[in-house]
Parts: structure tokens; sequence; C-alpha cells
């Protein structure tokens, strides 16, 4: 369930992009990756802690993502899919290689005092770091929840999920809710980067890992569909640590993916989604 909190944030970043751009971003996992970097590096050269390091990942992420939807993105809105999803594929490779290129490969994690402290309540043993990361995980979803509902702005990214043309008809400049939706999905990647750095290693490849988690969480909650995301999240997590009790941990995804093929057979549009 801890887990699956930090899951759902990275995935809650993914159906947004992909809800209101319509846009599939192959490369998010490696912003994923690029907030545990940057968490790592304000650690050790800085002392800030990965959790506190979250006030500056938000605002680098979101200069990252819009300069990354202005540069790239805004370019193949409106293509073919295949072009954007080669734009995105070719993306991710980038950022793998340039991390490579400037970190090495060499995985890297960081030694906090409660990094290992594990608390038992009533014979239930929690992780406080994966307790802390799924606290931060779900209240940032929380924030961005009522943020969608309660401004003008969020409201607006909801008229364009909803109705693009009829929103550009009322006034609602698409391009700049565009840009906005992309630099908060980019945001969430980066956020939860961070709160998985105390108990997670980071390496220039550990962004594929989660990127293909929360694709199985999307599909599984709805594309586009933020409760969904949250929901889906939560399942992948508990069914990912059930197979890593009941089989050998390189096979524990065996689980989360059998989940995703009868998805697809049986509710493609998804648990919250339609018919």
């Amino acid at each position: 369930m801890l887990m699956g909190g930090v899951y759902a944030l990275i995935a809650i970043g993914l159906t947004l992009i992909f809800g209101v751009l319509e846009i599939v971003n192959f490369a998010h996992g490696e912003f994923v990756m690029l907030g545990m970097y940057f968490s790592y590096f304000l650690f050790t050269l800085l002392g800030i802690d990965p959790y506190l390091s979250i006030f500056i990942i938000i605002p680098l992420l979101f200069f990252l993502g819009i300069s990354t939807y202005k540069f790239l993105i805004e370019k193949v809105m409106g293509a073919r899919l295949h072009i954007q999803i080669l734009l995105t594929l070719g993306l991710m490779l980038f950022l793998q290689n340039l991390a490579l290129f400037i970190w090495t490969s060499d995985y890297r994690s960081v030694k906090l005092g409660y990094s290992t402290t594990v608390y038992n309540l009533q014979g239930l043993m929690v992780s406080f770091p994966r307790f802390v990361a799924c606290l931060v995980a779900l209240s940032i979803a929380a924030i961005l929840y009522i943020f969608l509902k309660k401004t003008d702005i969020g409201m607006a990214i909801r008229a364009c999920t909803v109705e693009k043309e009829g929103a550009a008809l009322v006034g609602i400049n698409v391009k700049r809710i565009y840009l906005v939706a992309f630099g908060i999905g980019i945001v969430c990647a980066g956020v939860a980067g961070s709160t998985l750095l105390p108990f997670f290693y980071v390496s220039p490849t550990v962004g594929s890992i989660f990127v293909l988690t929360a694709f199985v969480i999307v599909v599984l909650g709805g594309m586009g569909n933020f409760a969904g995301a949250l929901l889906g999240g939560l399942i992948i997590g508990v069914a990912e640590s059930m197979g890593e009790v009941f089989l050998p941990g390189s096979l524990k995804q065996v689980v989360s993916f059998t989940i995703f093929i009868l998805i697809l057979f049986f509710k493609p549009m998804g648990l919250m989604g339609g018919r």
C-alpha cells in the first residue's frame, strides 16, 4: 500500500498529460530519475533532506517540464500518434544517455538516520521512509485534486480534457493549458522520485522500472482518469508486494502484468473508465 501511493503519484502525472494533451509520454520515467538525481545531489552537496528538497524540486521540474513542452512536445501536437511516440521514446533515450554521460552508470543511494527505521504496530512492520513517501505522495495528489476542482486554471484543465474545441470557444487559451498541464505532470514524476530516494537506489535507467508500472496503473484505472490512477496505484502496489511474497524477487512484477493483460481482455477502458 505504501509503495502504491508513490506509484499513484507517478501515474497521476502520466494520466494528466495523456488526458489533457493526448500524448503518450514514454519519457515520464526519466523525469522520476531526474528528480531522484537532483535530490541526491542536494543532499550530498548541500545536506538538504530528500523530503525537504521537494520544495526545490517542484519549481525546478515545472520549469524543466514547460521547457520540454515548448521546445519539443508542442512541435508534434496534432501530428500522427506514431510521430508523438517516437519523439517521447527519443527523449527517453536522450535523457538516459545524458545521465549516463554525466553521472556514469554507478548505482547511488543516500544513508539517512531514518532509512532503516521500522515501527511495529501491533505486529505490523511499517517502514518509516516508505510511510513518509506515501504520505507525501498522497498529500501532493490531494493538493492537485483540490487545484483541479477549485481553481480557475484547474477548471480550465478539466475543460480541455473533456472538450478542447468547446474550451477554446469560451475563451480558454488551450495552448497555455497544455503547457501548464505538462509541467504539472512532470512535477508529479519529479516529486515521486524525491520521495523514493531515501529507500531506493538511483541510476540512469531507474526510470524504466517506474514508467512500465505507471502505464499498467493508468490502463488499470482508465486512461486520463485521476481517481482511477490513484486506485490503480494502490492495487498494483499491493499486487507487487504479494508477488514478492509468493514468487522470487525478480518475478514480482508478473502479478501486476498479469492484471494488466486481464484488464486489456475484459475491461480495456479501465476500472474507472466507461464502456
